[in-house]
């Protein structure tokens, strides 16, 4: 009977594989913004899909919009503001779709997720509206070099792009929805948000995995990409030569997931960073998905992560990481491996103790491994690799950009006399306009494995990556007043 399930479950596992392959393979995969740009097909869909905010009465509402190809889009409203940019996973949002004719807009949101439990809001149970869609088209600068489209990818710099290179002005997305049966009017502006660590060079010491020069750290199977303006990136399916030594390490790279609005679910840009090649952190277009564990910034089948903090496909995105390996006696294994990762700048697994491995790659051993990263039918690329070893095990003990403290972990509260209030980090992944054809990096890059970095903002000195001291709860955060009154 055993062998019978065994069977079944491996019969079941390659067709999953299989699916996922064939979808990938059928489903259109668009690498860079200039090929999505020169699509008209494309062009409008691609501009509107992403992150949108607007504010009224000093409430915010976020918005996500996932092109699903042809006009239509599925959507995502998050009131209180944007995933790690106050909105936090498990609170009250509300799903729905969308359908683009001209610049006319139509939602029709229908069905709502999380609790409201101390947040004061009430989900209304049907939203049916339209707007109006207004996309400025990206032009070239002034005395920014000669014609064609200088993009790499969007909230992303332009690596190896030197002075006079070709950059391009914002390309302001906004789509204004009329006040209706009590609701005020609103306007949501599109958002490119960056990684405060995108572009964080190798520290001293470092050991460089990939810095689109060569493939010497790889297998001779190892594929760069040599057509993005930006500087050479690589494809999925690269195994590092040699093993890693078994000590703690930290670990950076940059992904870019392709544009696939036709795909859908695990066909859609799947690829997958196998840290000690046996687990496997997921790549996939997970934008405004539920951040289940199947998704971008979980590993594989094992633990979702604490928030989705997946950016829009054509996106240059971050995982910053810190990895012990386990320990050994003889073939016994004796200590679990321990992972701390940040997506993006923000915290999704927080000392993650890894007790068992994840399917497609190597079996828990002691021998020592490397790195792998999967081509899993999507052609997803990378960039900026590199590791550095640690004496200790570096957690990064942070309060993510729009989480509560409360949230990184159960605590048992702090009795009110002897609560300190705590001041916010600076330079995460906040709201914030970026140029999504810029050549140059907009925002400096910030070292998430920097425990003593001390940045000061209005007088007040921030430690990056120390555990925040607890606060009481925040107090619940009310609708903006006419808003409000409708919904109840």
């Amino acid at each position: 009977m055993r062998k019978q399930l065994h069977w079944l479950f491996a019969a079941l596992t390659l067709t999953v594989a299989v699916s996922i392959t064939v979808q990938s393979a059928f489903a259109q995969q668009y690498t860079s913004v200039r090929d999505v740009l020169q699509n008209a097909e494309l062009r409008q869909d691609f501009l509107v899909q992403g992150e949108y905010l607007a504010e009224v009465d000093g409430f915010k509402v976020g918005l996500h919009l996932i092109a699903n190809g042809g006009g239509s889009f599925r959507v995502v409203a998050y009131p209180g503001g944007l995933p790690g940019d106050g909105w936090n996973a498990g609170e009250p949002r509300m799903l729905g779709t969308a359908t683009l004719s001209g610049n006319e807009i139509a939602f029709d949101m229908t069905e709502r997720r999380g609790t409201s439990a101390g947040q004061n809001i009430v989900m209304p149970e049907r939203i049916e509206t339209r707007g109006t869609i207004a996309i400025e088209t990206p032009q070239r600068g002034p005395g920014q070099g000669g014609p064609g489209q200088g993009a790499v990818g969007q909230g992303g710099p332009r690596q190896g792009a030197g002075a006079g290179a070709g950059q391009f002005r914002n390309n302001p997305v906004a789509i204004e929805i009329p006040a209706t049966a009590g609701m005020p009017a609103m306007t949501f502006e599109k958002q490119f948000r960056q990684s405060p660590t995108l572009g964080l060079a190798p520290p001293e010491g470092a050991i460089v995995i990939f810095d689109g020069t060569n493939l010497d750290m790889f297998h001779p199977n190892a594929r760069m990409n040599e057509q993005q303006r930006g500087g050479n990136t690589l494809w999925g399916g690269a195994a590092t030569a040699a093993p890693f030594e078994k000590r703690p390490y930290r670990l950076h790279l940059e992904f870019m997931l392709s544009f696939m609005p036709e795909a859908r679910g695990q066909g859609r840009s799947n690829s997958g960073v196998y840290v000690d090649e046996r687990y496997e952190l997921q790549v996939l277009d997970s934008f405004g998905l539920e951040g289940t564990n199947d998704e971008c910034g979980s590993f594989y089948q094992l633990a979702a992560p604490l928030i989705n903090m997946c950016f829009p496909p054509l996106t240059w995105q971050t995982y910053d990481i810190t990895f012990t390996p386990a320990q050994y006696d003889g073939d016994t294994r004796i200590v679990n491996s321990r992972v701390t990762i940040l997506h993006n700048g923000v915290l999704i697994h927080d000392d993650l103790e890894l007790e068992r491995g994840t399917p497609g790659r190597r079996a828990l051993g002691p021998e020592p491994l490397g790195l792998y990263i999967q081509a899993h039918g999507g052609r997803v690329q990378y960039r900026n690799i590199w590791m550095q070893y640690i004496d200790e095990p570096v957690v990064a003990q942070t309060q993510p950009v729009g989480v509560p403290p409360e949230r990184l972990a159960p605590f048992t509260p702090t009795p009110p006399s002897q609560q300190v209030p705590i001041v916010p980090p600076v330079a995460q992944a906040q709201s914030v306009q970026v140029d999504p054809f810029a050549t140059e990096t907009v925002m400096e890059a910030v070292d998430p494995f920097t425990t003593t970095e001390e940045t000061e903002t209005e007088g007040a000195v921030v430690e990056f990556f120390q555990r925040p001291r607890r606060t009481a709860q925040p107090a619940p955060r009310p609708l903006f007043p006419r808003l409000r009154a409708l919904m109840q």
